[in-house]
């Protein structure tokens, strides 16, 4: 029996020590003590004690961070490590070394510190940036109408972009010390949101400027004269800049782009013998280049007369050339879809600029593609999330009024549960986007500069937008196909594949960047690794290896303990912060982080150095981290807004809906990890009952299609910071739908008044019927007739000349006047 309670004591107390990551040292201590105590009650004999006393005394040197650890076990396995660890070329090395990692650590060390996420600040707008949304950027959504921008002028108007250079939207990220507006990147954010629920071609018009681009590379890596001298003229929009880094060749496949420069001496404005480069390159698909007065360019840089140094391929290097510099080709424009941004080819043959138009000068010669992965934390986590966002707001709001304004069969079609269906999706998708959007942009502000994160939400933000969009054209259905100056879905929606395109296309960034950078900037270990099997000093090489192999291993072994564990448990047991509404989802993506950084880690030691090229096993793991991050962002969000009960609905939805698509992605990774055994104990330990989470239940796709239905605080807190203004299709559909709330009780009456007889007449003549018996009143009745109106005139879509003549378009009732609706109400 003695010999049974020293078996479970041992086991209790490794899983415990397992559990809490204890030290080499607390592991020792704990089973001396244990291993003392079966010699002092002889829970054994003398031999097997002996033999107890020399596994201990050998595991302790073994184990602990001692010099005999590091020569008889670190020194050899370092050998090893160096003969099997798969090579990182210099552009992957720059990329995983780009920027920070924030939460996303946290989420990767399996154990998460949520009351760490709770306590950094709520993001919020400043007064004078609220002030700009409510004023300059909201003159400019009026200024702008996406039907005449995009089949009319092919541009936006004249006045429009005076305005945006008058007002600054150039210079949004340029500190006001420069003559700029020094805005957050929640500002920014904001900002292209709003843009972008009014025109998707003055949002991108004004984002890239404000993302990866001349002001952005000359804030962190310009020389001190190029600062003085273009930031001025970037923040007053006396330039216009864009940059060019997409050849046609080379594509997403920057590291490779076939422009080149070369090192040489010529004449430069009438002065010889000037130092400078030769530059040959031709690039597409480059927004703001037909219009552009000043270009970056991305090209590798060679120096065969070794005028700069040693090497001849000095690497990818970045200069600003003006427009104007002779032989400069720039103007001619591609057709992207849906939209008609300024966007198009340049090239370049024999190009002779000075070296100092390099950014940052001689002393970031080669340095271009570290650049490049610090800047480009802008246009991903920035401007393409709060583009997706702004679609997503419009199509929310629009298709709940939609829903509850139009009507088949006598019901609002928002009530059919297969609508119902699509607009919870669009609700819940946008809360838990809404979320992403605010939380990373905060972190930014906060100096972060999330690599790892800026790939999660470029890729899922734009594919969630994808289906926002999509849900909203079924629900609309005919109003949302037929284009013309009504309809507010179909610019949108033909743009979308834009945004999954650019900035590293979608399908790249999901197998090849989210994991495959993730995995080595998140882990706690796995950097060091490289980094040690990397150092060339025999010194410090054998004890950095030592710490980050071992210290490696106990995290393996904890993981595997803490996700049996709470799988066993269901995670009941874990401390978590919230309420009775929300501690469960804390303690459920604890289980889940446990469970992922295990899963990294198996899958990582099954596949070795193959897995990146494992890509669809890549994307799983990095499907599993950004569920992960993204119901981390709907609980704090729902935290910073002072937890509004009306908002239940919507975190439910979409944690629920987060947690059932990571345990998706789990299960995807075990059907198809390599081999049997491995993938099923996996399984057994990250879910030793089975599968748990299940998408929202119906009930909870009622209460968020509800919301979205119904005018109020929640509709009004989902939507914030989009353009609706006072007159157009979308204040048309607004007004519907408040008139169609007011009149619903009204309809009901009428409806009854006819299945008891009361009342009977023709189609159309029913409301003044029904005023002559006195079911309703003359107010009821021009309440009725108010909603009528305001219906057809939301469900009506645009019809033109049959030579499709853009001079004139018929519609089959006359535009509702508001003025003229005011009059007949004081009447």
């Amino acid at each position: 029996m003695s010999v049974l309670l020293f078996g479970i004591a041992l086991i209790i107390a490794a899983w415990t020590l397992a559990y809490h990551r204890a030290s080499a040292p607390v592991w020792t201590a704990v089973f001396a003590v244990l291993l003392a105590g079966a010699t002092v009650f002889g829970v054994f004999g003398p031999a097997v004690l002996a033999v107890l006393w020399s596994v201990f005394i050998a595991g302790a040197l073994l184990l602990n961070p001692t010099p005999v650890r590091r020569a008889l076990l670190g020194r050899p396995l370092l050998r090893v490590f160096r003969r099997v660890l798969p090579a990182l070329s210099q552009t992957e090395r720059e990329a995983i070394e780009a920027g920070t990692v924030w939460w996303d650590a946290e989420l990767f060390s399996g154990r998460p510190d949520w009351n760490k996420l709770l306590s950094y600040p709520k993001p919020v707008l400043s007064v004078e940036e609220q002030a700009f949304l409510d004023g300059p950027v909201e003159t400019l959504c009026g200024m702008v109408d996406e039907w005449e921008v995009t089949h009319e002028r092919s541009d936006l108007p004249p006045q429009a972009w005076q305005y945006i250079r008058e007002q600054g939207f150039l210079g949004m990220i340029i500190p006001k010390q420069y003559g700029g507006l020094g805005f957050s990147a929640l500002a920014h954010s904001a900002v292209i949101v709003k843009l972008t629920t009014r025109s998707g071609t003055a949002a991108v018009s004004v984002m890239v400027p404000n993302s990866l681009g001349p002001a952005e590379l000359l804030l962190h890596y310009g020389t001190p004269a190029q600062k003085d001298y273009y930031l001025p003229r970037l923040a007053k929009g006396l330039e216009m800049p864009c940059f060019a880094l997409t050849s046609p060749e080379a594509g997403s496949d920057a590291g490779n782009i076939p422009d080149y420069g070369i090192v040489c001496r010529g004449e430069w404005q009438g002065e010889r013998d000037v130092l400078g480069i030769r530059l040959n390159w031709e690039k597409r698909y480059i927004t703001l280049g037909p219009i552009a007065t000043l270009l970056g360019l991305a090209f590798r840089l060679y120096d065969p007369d070794r005028l700069l140094g040693s090497n001849e391929d000095l690497g990818i290097t970045l200069a600003l050339i003006p427009t104007q510099t002779p032989g400069v080709q720039i103007g001619r424009r591609h057709i992207p879809l849906g939209g008609v941004f300024m966007n198009g080819p340049n090239w370049g043959r024999d190009v002779f600029v000075p070296l100092d138009f390099v950014i940052g000068g001689a002393e970031y010669v080669g340095q271009g593609w570290k650049m490049l992965m610090n800047c480009l934390a802008a246009g991903r986590s920035i401007s393409l999330p709060a583009n997706a966002v702004g679609m997503g707001k419009l199509a929310t709001r629009a298709t709940g009024a939609y829903g509850r304004v139009r009507q088949q069969f006598g019901v609002s079609i928002g009530r059919f549960e297969g609508v119902e269906e699509a607009i919870a999706r669009i609700a819940g998708n946008l809360y838990i986007m809404d979320a992403a959007r605010v939380m990373t942009a905060g972190a930014i502000d906060l100096g972060e500069k999330p690599s790892v994160i800026s790939a999660i939400v470029k890729y899922h933000l734009t594919e969630r937008g994808r289906g926002i969009i999509n849900d909203a054209m079924d629900v609309h259905g005919g109003k949302g196909i037929c284009l013309g100056p009504s309809n507010y879905l179909g610019s949108a929606y033909q743009q979308l594949p834009i945004a999954i395109t650019v900035e590293g296309a979608n399908i790249l960034t999901r197998s090849m960047i989210i994991f495959g950078q993730g995995a080595i900037r998140g882990h706690p270990y796995l950097l060091k690794e490289i980094a040690a099997v990397g150092e060339s000093d025999h010194r410090t090489v054998a004890r950095a290896f030592d710490h980050a192999f071992f210290g490696h291993i106990a995290f393996v072994v904890s993981n595997q303990a803490r996700a049996l564990w709470m799988g066993l448990t269901r995670a009941a047991l874990v401390t978590a912060p919230g309420d009775g509404q929300t501690r469960r989802y804390y303690q459920r993506l604890t289980r889940l982080s446990s469970g992922f950084a295990f899963a990294a880690d198996v899958s990582m030691f099954v596949l070795g150095g193959s897995l990146k090229r494992r890509e669809r096993l890549s994307a799983r793991l990095g499907d599993i981290l950004s569920q992960l991050y993204l119901a981390s962002c709907a609980l704090k969000r729902f935290e910073d807004d002072g937890r509004p009960a009306e908002d239940l609905p919507l975190l439910h939805w979409s944690v629920q809906d987060a947690l059932s698509r990571a345990e998706d992605a789990f299960y995807g990774l075990f059907r198809n990890l390599p081999g049997a055994v491995m993938p099923a104990l996996l399984r057994l330990i990250v879910f030793p009952w089975g599968r748990e989470f299940l998408p929202p239940r119906d009930v909870i796709g009622h209460r968020v299609s509800t919301l979205a239905l119904s005018p109020g605080p929640a509709r009004d807190r989902l939507t914030s910071g989009m353009f609706i203004g006072t007159d157009g299709p979308l204040a048309t559909l607004e007004a519907a739908l408040h008139a169609s709330v007011a009149a619903e009780p009204l309809e009901r009456r009428l409806s009854e008044a006819r299945k008891a007889g009361a009342l009977t007449s023709a189609a159309g003549d029913d409301v003044r019927r029904a005023l002559e018996h006195g079911i309703i009143t003359a107010t009821e009745a021009a309440t009725i007739e108010r909603a009528r109106l305001l219906r057809r005139e939301a469900i009506m879509v645009d019809d033109f000349p049959k030579d499709l003549g853009r001079t004139e378009i018929y519609q089959t009732t006359e535009p509702v006047s508001f003025e003229a609706l005011r009059v007949a109400e004081r009447a």
